[in-house]
Order: structure tokens, then C-alpha cells, then sequence
């Protein structure tokens, strides 16, 4: 992935810094766009995996729509070439002003989490005089055998209503004239690599969908969320995740009237293969049972690592030999967690010499921060390497 030309530049550029292959990410939306058009499928961007604008506008112009998660999403996703009527916005805890901000701009659908949320969603579209889409967030009891702090489809998790709330919120509302169910909503998980979870998937919306018609309601739009994983191991052996045989799972298995329409919410599967975090070794600093190997970038470019101890393929793009030698890959936050990697086997380091921490197009740049008062690490692209 890495030319010796792209190596050399990337010694004249300060770091750490966050670079993307607007390429990949191209030919990953062709892929995208082709399987999901086989089958008529909606696909919206989730924009939490990635905010970026460079990255949306590109997204925007393939015709996906969104998936946003805070009133400031939804204002980012307009700035950046998407349309309103394409804009879902999920999430547990919206709060007035951000439902206000979807009710301003006429999003397509609002995903609704409880009861409490769906009587201020309608409580706040009748003072604005308007009718708002809702669609319910259905909590399937489905494990997507990922990480638990990625794991949604539980009943343990916070979040979605569960079944033995249906029957409440569904007699709730017949009294609420300022809303329009138009919507089935599900999301499990993330970083799902068993595509068996997803027929499970399948499976339990039939059955839920089944409860709907026996009260004779057929919602136009089911959205199944979504969560298909990418291969952190291996980027350059599969840098497009397997569209076409994640799609036919949900044409094959899910069961529908003639008049529903399916959506998907993707998001680490768009961006997560075209972004890396290019760093500097420091220091090699030698341990006792291991060497460190410590470089600029830490948990500030990269949290997922630190947060649920999340793996990226290290690849040293600079070394001094290829002999082979045992190192913990670690940032310079004054944090224990801020390691990308233990007893990892690799060529012989030294300072100075760069290093690409793959796959960080996903939940890289977008849950950066400042702690330690570290400055914002920049941004370049493929091609024109601009920043």
C-alpha cells in the first residue's frame, strides 16, 4: 500500500498524522453501491465512524444517505453534500435541541429508543406544527459475539425497547397525532465477522415483524443497522470488506411484505481500510522481557486500543534490519494503556524510523482528543497529500 516515493514523503511531514487513500475508499463505495443495488437496498453512512469532511463529501456524492447519532451530525452531513431526506438519527439519549434541529430540516426518520423519547419526540413536532417519521429501535436479544462494549442487541444493553415494552408503546401511539410510524429499526453490534449472526438477525425480525401483522401493521421501512466487520489482521489481503455476501444474507433470509423497503446503517465497513496513523519512533527503550518501542502517536490519535484493547496491524515502514526482535509498540501518555501492541515480532527499530498503524479510518480521527494538552495530529490524503 505504501510506495518507497509515499515512504520518502511521508519523512518530510511532521508527526503523528492521520493519512487516507481516498482511492481505497473510493472503490469501496463502487462495491458498496453495486451489491446493494442488486437487491434495491438503502444504505446510510453511519458519520460517527468517521466525520471527516474530505471523507463525506466523497461519501456523498455515491448517493448513500445518513446515520447520525447528535443534532451536530446531522448539520455536518448537510454541510457536506447529503440530503434531508436521507438523514436517520439514532441514539439513546437526544435531547431537545437536537430532535429540534431533525424536526427543523425534515430528516427522513428519527430511530426511537423508549417510550419517554417518543412523547417528546411528539410533544416537540406538535408545537412546530409538523409530523415526524419515527421508526422504533427494537431490541432483538441477539448476540453478535463482538466485544461486549460493542455489543447493542442485548437486553443488557441501554440500548432499543424491548419486546415486552411493544405492547404499550404501540397503544401509546394511537393519542400521538404529531407522529408517523414509518419503521422497524435493529443494530446488534459492531465489528461482526460471522455472517451467521446476521441470518440470526434475520431470523428474529421475521418473528417480530410476524407480532406487527398480527396487529395488522406493516411498517414501509426496516432498517437492520449494521456492524459487518473488517479485517484488522490483514488490511492489504482484504481492504473491501465482503459486500456481496453480507447483502445476499439479508435478501436471502429476511422475510418481507412487497411494499417494505430495507436499509443499512455501515459505517467502520465504508472508511475503516482507507486510513492509517503514521507515526515516529521516539525512543527503543530495552525492558526487561520485551523492548519498547515508543513512538509519537498515542491514545489521543488512537484510542480503540486503549479503550477495548482493540488490535491494529503495526507496520513498519522505515526499520534498520530485518532482523526480528520482540517490542511492546507504546504512545507517550502518561496512561499504562496507551500500548498498540505487546510482544509484537518485528524488523529492528530505531528512532526516527515511521511507522503505519493500519486500519484506522474507522473510530481514528473521529475520538481523537486532547489529554495531556496534545495538539490536534493533521490530515492528508492520497494524491495530492494536502493537508
Amino acid at each position: 500500500m505504501f510506495s518507497k516515493e509515499k515512504v520518502e514523503q511521508f519523512k518530510t511531514i511532521p508527526t503523528p498524522f492521520y493519512y487516507y487513500d481516498l482511492n481505497v475508499l473510493e472503490s469501496t463505495l463502487a462495491e458498496i453501491t453495486k451489491e446493494a443495488g442488486t437487491y434495491g437496498f438503502d444504505v446510510h453512512y453511519a458519520l460517527k465512524a468517521n466525520s471527516n469532511n474530505e471523507i463525506l463529501e466523497l461519501i456523498s456524492k455515491h448517493g448513500l444517505g445518513t446515520d447520525c447519532v447528535s443534532g451536530n451530525e446531522i448539520l455536518k452531513a448537510l454541510d457536506t453534500g447529503f440530503t434531508s431526506d436521507d438523514i436517520v438519527f439514532a441514539g439513546v439519549g437526544k435531547t431537545d435541541e437536537e430532535i429540534n434541529i431533525g424536526l427543523e430540516h425534515d430528516i427522513f426518520c428519527f430511530n426511537c429508543e423508549s417510550l419517554p423519547e417518543i412523547e417528546v419526540i411528539n410533544e416537540l413536532a406538535q408545537q412546530k406544527g409538523k409530523v415526524a417519521n419515527i421508526a422504533l429501535r427494537i431490541n432483538p436479544n441477539v448476540n453478535a459475539n463482538t466485544h461486549h462494549y460493542i455489543t447493542t442487541g442485548l437486553e443488557e444493553n441501554k440500548f432499543g425497547i424491548n419486546i415486552w415494552e411493544l405492547e404499550e408503546v404501540i397503544n401509546a401511539l394511537e393519542s400521538f397525532e404529531n407522529l408517523n410510524l414509518v419503521g422497524l429499526h435493529f443494530h446488534i453490534g459492531s465489528q461482526i465477522t460471522d455472517l451467521t449472526v446476521f441470518k440470526s438477525l434475520c431470523v428474529r425480525v421475521n418473528e417480530i415483524q410476524e407480532w406487527f401483522y398480527d396487529r395488522n401493521i406493516i411498517v414501509e421501512h426496516v432498517n437492520v443497522g449494521g456492524g459487518l466487520g473488517v479485517d484488522y489482521e490483514n488490511p492489504d489481503e482484504n481492504l473491501i470488506a465482503d459486500f456481496k455476501a453480507y447483502f445476499k444474507v439479508f435478501n436471502d433470509f429476511l422475510e418481507l411484505k412487497p411494499t417494505q423497503k430495507v436499509h443499512f446503517e455501515l459505517g467502520r465497513a465504508v472508511v475503516a481500510q482507507c486510513g492509517s496513523l503514521i507515526t515516529k519512533v521516539i525512543y527503543v527503550k530495552k525492558g526487561v522481557n520485551t523492548n519498547f518501542v515508543i513512538v509519537d502517536a498515542g491514545m489521543t490519535e488512537l484510542l480503540r486500543p486503549a479503550l477495548y484493547q482493540a488490535l491494529h496491524k503495526i507496520e513498519p515502514l522505515t526499520f534498520v534490519s530485518d532482523n526480528i526482535n520482540r517490542y511492546d509498540v507504546v504512545g507517550p501518555i502518561c496512561e499504562s494503556s496507551d500500548c498498540f501492541g505487546k510482544s509484537l515480532m518485528l524488523p529492528e527499530l530505531e528512532r526516527n524510523n515511521i511507522i503505519a498503524i493500519r486500519t484506522t479510518g474507522a473510530y481514528g480521527e473521529v475520538m481523537a482528543n486532547n489529554y495531556n494538552l496534545r495538539r490536534n495530529a493533521a490530515t492528508y490524503y492520497e494524491k495530492e497529500m494536502i493537508k
